[in-house]
């Protein structure tokens, strides 16, 4: 722990913090991986802005009094003081650097947070396998990479786990026999890696990616460069933007029916959307809820003709054209959605036990795409092997086509890629470019080393 930091209980919460001129506290937990997260990033602006502001780090399961009396519930809780009294926003979960950084800037003044900001200094690592995303698909690609003794770091925006670890419940990953919570896997997920040893750069901002390089810059600051490249960001699902959406996701609107229909059982449920996504999902819906009603906004649908008809054929599947949800609101146990006709401009309101949304994914391409090759749909054109058009770059997950979109499949692409790039590694360090493979050292050729 860097020496302008102080490990304090409760009962010097009042000399240390309240009596100090700026203080900021971390508010952590043991065994809690959006702690270890924030950790290095708290030590490092404690280095910066040490001299100015008093960086303190509490228990909170030993402090709970403390805690809750401040409002907080979970960790890591990073709160700000200014003469004794609280300022700035409470942060919780996946903190990234940006954003504690921006309120300590506050906190000194513009003048003094620039003179701070002259004194960072900027580094460089070299690695064997950059993994840019956290979701299953990187982290198993990680895990492969890292089992064959390359050195890998995985770079992600949020907490390991993608839409995995957003995900309610997990039925149907094997090896469990009951349903297990998707930030329970997660974990299960990151664990494994992390022992295998991979190195973490989580609720980190990727400033720069340059895929023909194989290097990104990483909270400004870091450049980190490396032999192979996997692309593992994901989709985001399409927003619809309206008031609530964004809010109740998770808590009753949904946008994976394999996830949560099974929770549908007994409920009436509006479905939003007209493509193939829509009308199939909402076959697998009915079979759980009372009743499916299919809202779109034009009068006709994107999805394939027998993706209509079966929908139409199914008696619990009914159908709301011409319309648009405007705005979705907690009611109890229930959702309360507005819906407004696109012709006449009406509102009506129903009240059902679920919503879900399937308007679209977009591929988290923001940083590359103009680089790669990509299918018709958007997504990255990649081989057998998950190589994309850009040598020793890969992309695996939801960046990839596929028919269905589930974690073991996910999975898949990260092993193939993970296998894929160890081996290529090590063929390379020994024959460069150079085929055949047939004099690879034998453990290569256990390894399946082919030519390239």
């Amino acid at each position: 722990m860097h020496e302008n930091i102080h490990e304090i209980d409760a009962d010097r919460f009042e000399s240390v913090v309240l009596k100090a001129p700026l203080a900021v506290v971390d508010f952590y937990s043991d065994e809690c991986p959006p702690c270890e997260a924030l950790a290095p990033k708290f030590e490092a602006l404690a280095g910066l802005y040490g001299k100015d502001v008093a960086f303190v780090k509490i228990f909170r399961q030993k402090n709970r009094s403390l805690a809750e009396s401040l409002g907080v519930r979970g960790s890591p809780t990073v709160l700000f003081f200014k003469d004794g009294e609280r300022v700035g926003p409470m942060l919780s979960g996946g903190i990234r650097r940006s954003a504690l950084q921006a309120e300590l800037d506050a906190m000194v003044g513009a003048s003094r947070a620039q003179q701070i900001r002259s004194s960072e200094s900027k580094t460089e690592t070299v690695c064997d396998l950059l993994v840019v995303g956290a979701g299953p698909a990187g982290l198993t690609a990680a895990l492969y990479a890292a089992q064959a003794k390359k050195s890998v770091i995985v770079v992600d925006s949020a907490l390991a786990g993608g839409a995995m670890g957003a995900t309610h419940q997990i039925a149907n990953y094997p090896g469990f026999a009951k349903p297990v919570p998707g930030w329970q896997l997660a974990e299960n997920f990151r664990e494994q890696a992390a022992h295998a040893g991979v190195q973490w750069r989580l609720a980190s901002e990727i400033t720069r990616l340059d895929l023909g390089e194989r290097l990104a810059v990483v909270d400004r600051l870091e450049t980190i460069r490396a032999k192979k490249l996997v692309l593992a960001m994901g989709t985001t699902p399409r927003a619809i933007g309206v008031p609530g959406e964004k809010e109740l996701l998770g808590k009753g609107i949904s946008t994976c029916a394999t996830c949560d229909a099974k929770y549908m059982v007994g409920k009436d449920v509006i479905v939003v959307g007209g493509g193939d996504a829509a009308l199939e999902e909402s076959q697998l819906i009915a079979q759980f809820a009372d009743s499916v009603t299919i809202v779109h906004r034009r009068d006709e649908f994107r999805a394939k003709p027998q993706h209509v008809e079966a929908a139409k054929a199914n008696p619990k599947i009914s159908f709301v054209l011409d319309t648009k949800p405007t705005g979705f609101w907690k009611n109890g146990d229930m959702l309360d959605v507005e819906l407004e006709s696109v012709k006449t401009g009406e509102k009506t309101r129903r009240t059902v036990g679920g919503v879900f949304l399937f308007v679209g994914m977009l591929p988290n391409l923001d940083l590359a795409k103009d680089k790669l090759e990509l299918d018709e749909d958007g997504t990255v054109k990649v081989d057998e092997w998950r190589r994309t058009s850009i040598p020793h770059v890969y992309a695996v997950g939801d960046l990839v086509k596929k028919p269905v979109k589930q974690v073991t499949m996910a999975v898949a692409d990260g092993t193939v890629a993970g296998i894929d790039a160890a081996r290529t590694i090590d063929h390379e360090a020994v024959m460069g470019d150079e085929p055949p493979c047939e004099i690879c050292p034998p453990a290569l050729q256990e390894l399946g080393c082919v030519q390239i």
